[in-house]
Order: structure tokens, then C-alpha cells, then sequence
């Protein structure tokens, strides 16, 4: 709140994280610094008055809320472990939930965004590959949980994906796609992983069936730190996630769990990824 008291500040920031205090004008092609425009969203070029709108081609373009509200909604984001939901962006911002809710979700596709999914294990480290099961129980009792995969790099980043089953034929692929041949991967005793050394990997398994959780410095406890955060924060922020938005969610969670030893670095990084559109997954 008292980095971007108004509208006009936050306007401002927009402008120079997009386009720097000096870039070549379109029109005259000279260095020039932009001016803001008295009484409209714009900035004009010192040398030959052509006009720049920061809000253009960006998720703001359109919307009628206000920048302030949007840059605070992307700060709870980045300041919360835990995701926000979209009632906790409908109290703090005095939004409607509709609105509340899409603001929520674009956020989180932009996060997975700048995230991105860099190869693991180039560097050495060993890379833990373990999954997770996302849900609930449906009103007879039968088990309708998710499968989501994850792989953490020790010490680095975590890439997840929602996967039908955790049969060999799924996840070796995934492994395959983001691990490179020849890193030290750590599994748990779990039947589809037995035949990785096949594939050129340097597999170490701990035998979590025999109550084996470390040996050495063989175990699973990042991404089974991961898995802890995760579960606990769709617990209790949102009680619920739909198969169909999970993706979603772990985008965030993951972009929140890579930078977590640079967390100044979040807002900017979010903020600049919003002058482009949003590259679906397929």
C-alpha cells in the first residue's frame, strides 16, 4: 500500500517494468523518455509527443478494475505460501466473487507461466520423483483422488503434472521429458520406477514399505515437503480444488516453492509476464 498509494502509481511502475525509463521511439526512432499525460492513461515521447499506453496488450486492458486492486491481489500471491482464494480476494479487494475468482485464476496462469519447467538434474544434484494423490472421497466411499507427479531437484526447483494413473507407461515419460539421461534420481520402492537404470539413469531407491524414509543422503524428503505444503494449503485456504483447475493451482504453488529463496524477485517477475497472453498447456 505504500509503494503504490493510487491508480497513477501503480500506472507508473507498469510503464517502466515494461518499457524501462528510456527506449526508442516507434515513430522518431530516438532514445526518448515518456511523459506521463495529464488526465489520461498514456505517455508520450519527449522529442516527438507519440503516445504509449502501458495498459494495452497487457491483462489490464480491458478490465474495469482498478490497477490498485490488481497489484495488490498479485502481492497476496506472492507474499502467502499458501495460495489465496478466491473469497479471501473477494473480502480483501470489496469485489464481487465472479470477479474475484477470474483475477484468481488469471494470476495463477501467469504464474505458471514465468515459471516455467527447466530441465532438473543438469547440474549434478539429485532430482526426488515421487507422487501425490489430490482429493477427497465421493459420498459412497470410493476413492476419486488425482494423481499429480512431481520431481524436485535438491535444493533447486519442482515441476509437477497431473497424470491419469502412476503405471511405468505414464510416468516414464514425464520423467524422460525433464530429466536428462545420467542424473541421480531418488524414488520411493513404488513398482513403476524399478526399471530406471534401463534408461540411463542413476536410480536410488528408499524402501518406504519397510519404514526406510533415509539412508545417507538417499531420501524424498523435498518433495515430500513439497506434497505437505500443497495438501495442507488446499485444506485450509481452499478446501477444494476440481481435477479440471488443479493444473492451475500447481502452477502457482510451484512458481511460489522456486522462488522461495528469492521472494523479492516475485512480484516483478509476476507483473511483467502480464503484457503477454497466457500460453495454454495442452
Amino acid at each position: 500500500m505504500e509503494r503504490f498509494p493510487t491508480d497513477d502509481a501503480c500506472l507508473e511502475h507498469l510503464m517502466r517494468v515494461r518499457y524501462g525509463d528510456r527506449h526508442a521511439c516507434e515513430k522518431c526512432g530516438k532514445s526518448a523518455h515518456y511523459y506521463r499525460v495529464k488526465a489520461r492513461q498514456c505517455y508520450e515521447c519527449e522529442h516527438c509527443g507519440y503516445q504509449v499506453y502501458p495498459k494495452v496488450g497487457t491483462a489490464f486492458e480491458k478490465s474495469s478494475t482498478s490497477l490498485r486492486k490488481w497489484f495488490y491481489a498479485m502481492y497476496l500471491f506472492c507474499s502467502s505460501r499458501h495460495g489465496v482464494s478466491g473469497k479471501e480476494l473477494q473480502r480483501q479487494l470489496g469485489v464481487t466473487y465472479k470477479t474475484a475468482w477470474r483475477m484468481a485464476k488469471l494470476i495463477r496462469e501467469y504464474m505458471a507461466q514465468v515459471d516455467g519447467d527447466g530441465p532438473l538434474g543438469k547440474t549434478g544434484k539429485p532430482v526426488e520423483v515421487d507422487e501425490a494423490f489430490i482429493g477427497g472421497k465421493d459420498k459412497r466411499g470410493s476413492e476419486d483422488k488425482t494423481v499429480v507427479m512431481g520431481m524436485a531437484e535438491r535444493g533447486g526447483e519442482v515441476i509437477t503434472r497431473v497424470v491419469p494413473n502412476r503405471y511405468l507407461k505414464t510416468v516414464l515419460p514425464v520423467i524422460r521429458e525433464h530429466i536428462p539421461e545420467g542424473a541421480r534420481i531418488m524414488t520411493d520402492d513404488w513398482s513403476s520406477y524399478r526399471n530406471l537404470k534401463n534408461w540411463g539413469y542413476r536410480h536410488e531407491v528408499i524402501n518406504h514399505s519397510a519404514k526406510e524414509y533415509a539412508r545417507g543422503d538417499c531420501h524424498t524428503n523435498e518433495i515430500e515437503a513439497f506434497w505437505s505444503i500443497l495438501k495442507r494449503s488446499i485444506r485450509s485456504t481452499h478446501v477444494w480444488v476440481s481435477p479440471k483447475h488443479l493444473e492451475t493451482y500447481l502452477g502457482a504453488f510451484e512458481f511460489v516453492w522456486n522462488l522461495r529463496k528469492q521472494p523479492q524477485l516475485m512480484f516483478d517477475l509476476l507483473l511483467m509476464a502480464f503484457p503477454h497472453p497466457v500460453k495454454r498447456q495442452p
